[in-house]
């Protein structure tokens, strides 16, 4: 019986998929590695890889379908002697309907033996996905083993032919019963305040000229993750001021002696280091919510929000404190284009305790940022502006002020605790040679 080739998930927070671009024809043969699609996320443009080989049957999914649900069947993987027509599918010009799928698979399951169909994915004993290939779990159903009990060779650790094939049935021969299939959780739609709802709002505007926007995947989770965040996490506010002359001065001497290599350094750079040895000097800030409890991180992971068409991505700076500012500056301009790009692998913007977002390129002299669950606290960043200050002798004198606005969630970290982080990123702004030592 063919195999299901299916809509993989490639980010946690996706739910659907475009399926841009095929990369095979039918009849190509594939192996395990080998490149299928291109997936549009809710994040980035992803190369989905195979995870068996064989024949290419069917492509069930013509190119820019857009909303094709995760673990809908995009294609058929033909073993010898298998043909395509083993499996009723559906037109590839047709948009994927998980109803009507169903309806051919409930046939062929009452006219085929039990053991030919691949059962559902299972789960550990924790809950956790175990992510196996249809063939992986067909043939584990046939030899009566157990998945929790093999260790997967595929991309990112799933099982695929090699592994159950090499793995031995477990003692008396008794086949292991398939748990219940695990779908991804959908995320929560942004709540709509009561009479506000699509209907209603349509109707106030009927009289008006309007556009409609389709919402793309990326808006969607980005809506749905800030409602969220903002009504279960207890955000509290600290504001200060910080001179940048010395930081400036000390910019510009930089970037003269660096200008030979290519290199120049942004005041963001700055910024970024300031945060991730203030985390180090401060390291029960440098923790997550957990949900039952708090997680303190050793490294200072620092995640920047970078501005895409269409929404934002926050790339992580991992070990930043242990990173010179020339190396953060070349990371981080390579993270922001790949993120523009939408070319960002998952872990290089999941994870960080601590997040920057810096609008001061936009004159934006203060702002109040939106935490990132599961981060402790993002920094909000505004524009350095002439100013007169007073000095500590008390004379007056002009200086390039910058504010900033630390939002903090009160379940990770006290408000005496949220004052001492941000002393130290001030200080280290201030005296920014300290950074260097």
């Amino acid at each position: 019986m063919p195999t299901e080739i299916l809509m993989p998930a490639l980010s946690p927070t996706m739910e659907e998929g475009t399926l841009a671009k095929w990369l095979v024809k039918e009849g190509d043969t594939v192996a395990a590695g080998d490149l299928l699609a291109e997936i549009e996320t809710d994040k980035a443009t992803m190369e989905f890889e195979a995870v068996d080989e064989g024949v290419i049957g069917k492509l069930l999914v013509s190119e820019g379908s857009e909303g094709v649900k995760v673990n809908t069947a995009i294609a058929l993987l033909l073993e010898e002697g298998e043909s395509a027509d083993d499996m009723n599918t559906p037109s590839p010009d047709a948009k994927p309907d998980k109803a009507k799928d169903d309806a051919p698979k409930q046939k062929a399951a009452s006219q085929k033996p039990t053991s030919a169909k691949a059962p559902p994915a299972p789960q550990k004993s924790d809950g956790e996905r175990i992510f196996a290939s249809p063939l992986a779990r067909r043939i584990a159903a046939d030899k009566g083993l157990d998945l929790t009990q093999i260790t997967g060779t595929g991309p990112r650790g799933r099982i695929i032919k090699v592994d159950v094939e090499a793995a031995k049935p477990e003692a008396g021969g008794e086949k292991a019963a398939a748990p219940a299939d695990a779908t991804p959780t959908a995320a929560a739609p942004p709540a709509t305040p009561k009479g506000l709802g699509t209907d209603a709002v349509l109707k106030m505007y009927e009289d008006r000229s309007f556009e409609e926007i389709k919402l793309d995947g990326m808006r969607r989770t980005i809506a749905a993750r800030l409602t969220e965040a903002k009504q279960t996490i207890p955000h509290f506010y600290l504001r200060r001021d910080i001179r940048l002359d010395a930081l400036m001065k000390f910019r510009a001497d930089l970037n003269g002696q660096l200008s030979g290599r290519g290199v120049k350094l942004s005041v963001n750079d700055f910024i970024i280091k300031a945060c991730a040895l203030a985390l180090q000097a401060v390291p029960a800030a440098n923790a997550v919510w957990a949900g039952d409890r708090v997680l303190q991180l050793k490294p200072s992971d620092v995640a920047v929000a970078v501005a895409i068409e269409g929404g934002l991505f926050t790339p992580v700076l991992r070990d930043a404190d242990m990173k010179s500012l020339s190396a953060l500056s070349a990371e981080m301009k390579d993270l922001a284009t790949r993120a523009r790009d939408r070319k960002l692998a998952p872990q290089e913007y999941q994870g960080g305790s601590f997040a920057i977002s810096n609008l001061g390129m936009f004159g934006i002299d203060n702002f109040d940022a939106v935490i990132n669950p599961p981060h402790g606290a993002i920094l909000a960043v505004g524009a350095g502006v002439r100013k007169p200050v007073v000095g500590k002798d008390g004379e007056l004198s002009v200086a390039t002020v910058m504010s900033v606005t630390l939002s903090v969630d009160h379940r990770v970290i006290d408000g005496a605790l949220g004052a001492e982080l941000l002393q130290h990123i001030v200080d280290n702004l201030e005296n920014p040679m300290v950074m260097l030592a």
